[in-house]
């Protein structure tokens, strides 16, 4: 993916976040992490450069979304 496909893709993330109703310490309990550091690793992730596509889909299930819903 390319820089600016990326930044799209992070935009709707986050987007998708808010909308969801859930924290980031939620998300990321959701998506694996454990709860001490739940919070950070999401708030990283939506801010990180590359996402990868395995990221992207624990993120999506875990906000209750298709992951081609981020697209």
């Amino acid at each position: 993916m390319n820089q600016s496909r990326n930044a799209q893709i992070l935009l709707k993330a986050r987007r998708l976040a808010k909308k969801s109703g859930l924290t980031y310490k939620q998300i990321g309990q959701k998506m694996g992490y454990p709860p001490e550091s739940a919070r950070q690793s999401v708030s990283q992730f939506l801010r990180g450069a590359s996402p990868s596509v395995a990221m992207l889909i624990k993120f999506a299930k875990a906000i209750g979304v298709k992951p081609g819903d981020l697209l």
